[in-house]
């Protein structure tokens, strides 16, 4: 590097080379020049994530002995692959400051506070063992969401972690198709995502069966049900219910007839992790693709 290339350039914060040996160097150049409004975030977020002291501990080290020869070729890789952890990291915080400075400044004392700080903790300990990008653009999505005022309960938030962590991408794959479509069957979620059926003896079928169930049990999706003036469910009237062609097949993994949609809840963590505009829970949610 020459002596000119520091100047004309932005320090990466994930080459080690640039990083000085204390971990206020570390934190500083990680949150982008913002580490003081957000430091008790930085930390609760540091803090969660295991790996992080060690490339604090290696960046000193070599700050220390300034003598790259002294170091294995095991440690070459290790510090290669943290790197791009922590440029990740970095853009990740970046993105949330981003969010959090366009809803002002009297959102501080929320997010310093002992009940935020501890969201913030769950979700970057989740963030680090996502194993898609996706999970943790969800992740992203609602910790930085969850800064606002009254938005949304605490106990929710940790929910959607909980739900994060808990669903595949396939289980995202069906809400996001009830969602653009509400009152949706179970044979249009399957067309809209596959080119052709498989028979119901399939393992395909099988999988698509346990994704509605797990989804419906999770109280994220449900049939779609009349209600009375006071919103409970009204009982479906079974009388002169069609019955299939012999009348002894079970019902079809690829059911055509009765409707899905998203519970409120369900509703309430799409908008929450899946999109960029958040309604106030407990108020009206802007409507529906298809509606």
């Amino acid at each position: 590097m020459d002596d000119h290339s520091t100047n004309t350039q932005k320090p990466d914060p994930a080459d080690t080379r640039l990083v000085e040996p204390s971990s206020g160097a570390f934190i500083d150049r990680l949150a982008g020049g913002r580490g003081r409004k957000y430091m008790r975030f930085i930390m609760a977020a540091l803090g969660s994530i295991p790996w992080v002291g060690g490339v604090i501990a290696a960046t000193a080290s070599l700050g220390a002995e300034r003598d790259q020869e002294k170091i294995t070729d095991l440690q070459k890789l290790w510090l290669e692959e943290h790197k791009e952890k922590v440029r990740e990291l970095g853009a990740t915080l970046n993105d949330i400051f981003e969010r959090l400075d366009s809803m002002g400044p009297e959102i501080q004392d929320r997010i310093e506070s002992a009940e935020y700080l501890a969201l913030v903790k769950k979700s970057f300990r989740s963030w680090d063992e996502a194993d898609t990008q996706d999970k943790k653009q969800m992740l992203k999505k609602l910790i930085a969401n969850a800064g606002a005022k009254n938005l949304c309960p605490d106990d929710l938030i940790r929910l959607f972690i909980n739900w994060i962590d808990l669903y595949h991408e396939a289980h995202f794959l069906v809400i996001k198709q009830i969602y653009k479509r509400p009152a949706i069957t179970r044979a249009e979620i399957w067309d809209s995502i596959n080119p052709s059926r498989p028979r119901d003896d399939s393992s395909e079928a099988d999988l698509f069966r346990y994704l509605i169930r797990d989804l419906s049990t999770g109280g994220v999706i449900r049939q779609e049900r009349e209600t009375d003036t006071d919103g409970r469910f009204l009982k479906r009237d079974t009388r002169g219910r069609p019955q299939s062609a012999s009348g002894r097949t079970m019902e079809s993994a690829f059911e055509d007839t009765k409707p899905y949609v998203l519970t409120e809840l369900g509703k309430q963590f799409v908008h929450y992790v899946m999109e960029d505009v958040v309604p106030v829970i407990g108020g009206s949610p802007p409507p529906a693709a298809g509606r």
